[in-house]
This record gives C-alpha cells, sequence and structure tokens, in this order.
C-alpha cells in the first residue's frame, strides 16, 4: 500500500482556515445566481483557462447557480487574420460587415463557446452551450453610433454593420438549464427583428442577463486588478456616488469606462453587487467570493 505523506501541521491548518473562511459566504449565496463575464486576457493560456472551469464547477457544487457569458475578440481577430481579412475598429467596437459576422457566429458559438462547455465538462461540471438566437434569449437592435459618442468622429451617424445592443432578455432556456443542473455558457450574439444576427459586447450582455435573473452578483473579468486609483493603488468598496466622482477626475477612464458604464446600470436596475476583477489571476473567482479580502473591485448600489 502506497503512503501519503501528511501536510505539515501548520500547512494544514492554513488550508483548515481556508475553508472555514468560506464557509460563511458559501452559506450566504446558496441557490444564489452569479453571472460571469469571461473573455480576453483570462482566456490566454491553458493554465487560465482550466483555473477558471475549476472556480465555476465548485460554484456549482457548493450551492451557487453560476452563468457565464464569454467573448473572445482575440480568437476572432486570429482567425480573420489567416482568412486575409482586416479588422477595422470604431470606438473599441469591430466593425462587422456580413463576412465578418459569419465569422464572429463560427468564432463564438463555436470555438470558444464549445471550448469553454468541454473545460468545464472535463472537470466535473455540466454545462450547455448557447448563444443569444437559441430560445430567442438575446432580442437585438442594431447599433448605430453618434457623432458626440467618438471624439474626432465625422459628423453623420457611424454604421458599424452587425454590430448590435440588447433590446430584451428572455431567460426561459436558462432557468429550464439551471433547474436541470446546467452551467449555462452564452455566447454574446442576438438576433433582430430583422432576422439578422448581431455581435453584441459581453459585458453588456452579462449585465442584462444579471438584472433579468435578479442574480446576486455579476462579475467582470478583465486584465487589471480592478478599479486603481491615480496612484496605482486598488479600489475597493465603491459605491455610485464614488464611481461618479471617479469618473468626474478622471480617475476611470479609458477602457474601463464601458465596464464601469455595464456596472453601474446593472446596480440601477437591481443588482446589489458587480466585481471588477482580474481574470489573469488563478482562481480570481473563487478569491473574490469566498475570502474576506478579496482580489477586486466591490461596486455596490449604496
Amino acid at each position: 500500500m502506497e503512503k501519503q505523506t501528511p501536510p505539515r501541521p501548520e500547512a494544514a491548518d492554513s488550508i483548515a482556515r481556508v475553508l472555514i473562511e468560506a464557509l460563511p459566504y458559501i452559506q450566504r449565496f446558496a441557490n444564489k445566481t452569479v453571472v460571469v463575464k469571461y473573455g480576453g486576457n483570462a482566456m490566454v493560456s491553458e493554465a487560465l483557462q482550466h483555473s477558471f472551469a475549476q472556480d465555476i464547477v465548485l460554484l456549482k457544487l457548493v450551492g451557487l447557480n453560476p452563468v457565464v457569458v464569454h467573448g473572445g475578440g482575440p480568437q476572432i481577430g486570429d482567425l480573420l487574420t489567416r482568412l486575409g481579412k482586416s479588422s477595422n475598429f470604431i470606438g473599441g467596437m469591430r466593425v462587422t460587415d456580413r463576412e465578418t459576422m459569419d465569422v464572429v457566429e463560427m468564432v463564438l458559438g463555436g470555438l470558444v463557446n464549445k471550448q469553454i462547455v468541454s473545460l468545464i465538462n472535463q472537470h466535473g461540471g455540466k454545462a450547455a452551450g448557447l448563444s443569444g438566437k437559441d430560445g430567442n434569449l438575446i432580442a437585438a437592435r442594431k447599433l448605430n453610433l453618434a457623432p458626440q459618442q467618438l471624439e474626432n468622429a465625422p459628423s453623420e451617424i457611424i454604421d458599424l454593420g452587425h454590430v448590435g445592443e440588447v433590446e430584451s432578455i428572455n431567460p426561459a432556456i436558462i432557468e429550464t438549464l439551471v433547474n436541470q443542473g446546467f452551467i449555462p455558457i452564452v455566447a454574446p450574439i442576438g438576433v433582430g427583428q430583422d432576422g439578422h444576427s448581431y455581435n453584441i459586447n459581453a459585458d453588456l450582455v452579462a449585465g442584462k442577463i444579471a438584472e433579468v435573473l435578479h442574480a446576486e452578483k455579476l462579475i467582470l473579468l478583465t486584465n487589471t486588478a480592478g478599479i486603481l486609483d491615480q496612484s496605482g493603488e486598488l479600489l475597493t468598496g465603491l459605491g455610485l456616488s464614488d464611481i461618479d466622482d471617479l469618473i468626474d477626475d478622471g480617475t476611470i477612464s479609458g477602457g474601463m469606462l464601458p465596464k464601469v458604464g455595464c456596472a453601474v446600470e446593472a446596480l440601477k436596475n437591481g443588482l446589489s453587487s458587480v466585481h471588477i476583477l482580474n481574470g489573469t489571476h488563478q482562481h480570481a473567482v473563487l478569491l473574490e467570493l469566498f475570502t474576506d479580502q478579496g482580489i477586486g473591485t466591490l461596486l455596490t448600489n449604496g
């Protein structure tokens, strides 16, 4: 019989403290829905992909109901490059003609979605992949940018092609899957009344799904520690009035603005908390939800 060396007493005590620290959070969030936006830099390495899948499986096993909304911008860009098609961005959004939309659907609804499903299943979960077209989950409308929304923009309305925004969410298919013990994995593709498919920002889709599901929490994974002050220190425990002040003084700017805007809208529409955290930190979701200190920025509607 193979013998196993027991952990040193100090290591065993540390493990026990971690588990006990997590207990009240597990109890508090039992049967609650947590919507997680996953994408970009959090997908870049195999280790991070496995770490994320393990986190989501553990959430489900301890009684939470995770719903994952994913992006896949780098993967879309890579395939377009291989096909000899250039990418053009306006205001951070990919101009999406019909051919590009075909690639977006292949990558988001096919390749990336099924990779996430497979990883979660590999780690003992029961994941089911969806796009916003399944079960009429995401009704979309075409997004046109007005000139005042961009700096140095032409005077006319800017047509981004098959880029959309959420018109409404029908959560029936997500609720059915959750009630059957599945973890829904959602690609942010909607369909308009014109029958066309639309590529929608994954943060916005995650926020709207969280609102409709009355989620306990919305977690937005990004490539920074969270919201940083002007000296680069992490800010936590921010309320809506704090966010307004940080936008006004320029602390929140650039690529963080759309994420914070999504968080603010979700908070104003009923969510109690939104977390913005670094998806390149292994097990970021578990550390944020189940430890006293957390690792990211917590936004509340207070």
